[in-house]
């Protein structure tokens, strides 16, 4: 896997290392920039962040030289607490745009905190918190239909319905079967929001989610109990209807996969995923982790098959660029990718990490100036 350093921009807040975030991408719409926006989290001190998010590109220059804008959103109304675990989605219903907030964990409440449980943590309160990125107005919902708050559960949105899949319940220890759609009418007045448990659900947590398909996810990893990963794959998906879930056979898992306690991932886009699994051993091998890469593809008619999964060379020197994941992966242009310094014989220049607000920096404002940069 090769890393390359991205820098920020000199008006970005500082956005401090998070477990467990909610993360939601924002689609360039109506004049908006393709944004993410991330919320919450565990920091390294194990500290909840309550924070939330804006990231979006504010330069991209030769040598795959990226620069990000990170600007944290600040929130009126019923600002929903520090938590994790979570999921965030972005809904579109009347022409407007909301972000949908549910679910996650959070410390103890001050008053019921001692020596002994300081630490503990609950699940949140099972209310759904409707953001506005426009105006940063925040409004909390409290819906009969949800009586247990969850955690580490699948968010899919599809226009103005969200699709809440799996999840644990800390109260009970449970992983319930269960399928909840929630929809949300943006009008005039206070939004409208409707709540359907459904039962045929899956008894999942932690999953992945791949997109292979307009509104067409598959769905692997994650856990079905606390002590057994779960190795099956589902297809899903969301139409008009409602949603739709078939399962897929899943790739032919490796040892070191299989006989894993832990794995965790994400997506890679365009049906593929990457996920790493903990190297096991006493002493600890000197490689902490195993990468590997799964793709599903679709098939001439259709559906979405799984090609299997490999896992890449440890060789730095000879391993492929690392894609960038779904969850932070800013699309480009057709033309930039033809004729920028992305291809296999571009070299990396490390001059391009130091200060530029000392050094300078020169980029070509399209790809056929002339501008000498030596005058």
């Amino acid at each position: 896997l090769k890393l390359r350093a991205i820098s920020f921009s000199n008006n970005s807040s500082y956005l401090p290392p998070l477990r467990c975030p909610a993360v939601a991408h924002f689609e360039p719409r109506d004049g908006s920039p393709e944004c993410y926006l991330i919320h919450g989290g565990r920091t390294p001190n194990n500290e909840l962040s309550s924070s939330l998010y804006m990231l979006s590109v504010d330069s991209r220059g030769c040598n795959r030289k990226v620069t990000l804008q990170c600007q944290e959103k600040e929130l009126v109304g019923d600002v929903p607490s520090a938590r994790y675990g979570h999921t965030l989605s972005v809904i579109h219903s009347r022409g407007k745009t909301a972000c949908v907030l549910f679910g996650g964990r959070s410390y103890m409440p001050s008053s019921e905190r001692t020596t002994e449980n300081w630490n503990s943590v609950v699940d949140c309160p099972p209310q759904v918190f409707l953001i506005d990125l426009e105006f940063g107005c925040s409004s909390a919902h409290t819906l009969p239909e949800l009586t247990d708050g969850q955690s580490f559960h699948v968010a899919l949105a599809r226009e103005d319905c969200v699709y809440f899949l799996g999840g644990h319940i800390l109260s009970s220890d449970c992983r319930p079967p269960r399928l909840i759609r929630l929809r949300v009418e943006l009008l005039l007045g206070s939004p409208v929001i409707t709540c359907t448990v459904l039962q045929e659900g899956l008894s999942i947590t932690s999953a992945i989610t791949s997109s292979v398909g307009y509104n067409e996810y598959i769905i692997f990893g994650g856990y079905q109990s606390e002590t057994q990963k779960r190795m099956e794959c589902t297809y899903i998906d969301l139409d008009d209807v409602g949603v739709h879930m078939e399962p897929r056979e899943p790739p032919q898992w490796t040892s070191e996969i299989s006989h894993s306690r832990t794995w965790f991932g994400g997506s890679l886009g365009k049906g593929s995923a990457l996920f790493a699994v903990p190297s096991e051993g006493n002493p600890t091998p000197p490689d902490a982790y195993h990468f590997y890469q799964v793709n599903f593809q679709k098939e001439p008619d259709g559906e979405a098959s799984i090609q299997g999964c490999s896992q890449e060379s440890t060789d730095f020197e000879d391993s492929a660029p690392l894609e960038d994941s779904e969850e932070l992966y800013f699309g480009r242009e057709p033309h930039e990718l033809e004729d920028s310094s992305d291809g296999e014989g571009a070299t990396y220049n490390e001059e391009d990490e130091e200060d530029e607000s000392q050094t300078g920096y020169w980029v070509k404002c399209c790809l056929s100036c002339q501008v000498d940069p030596n005058t």
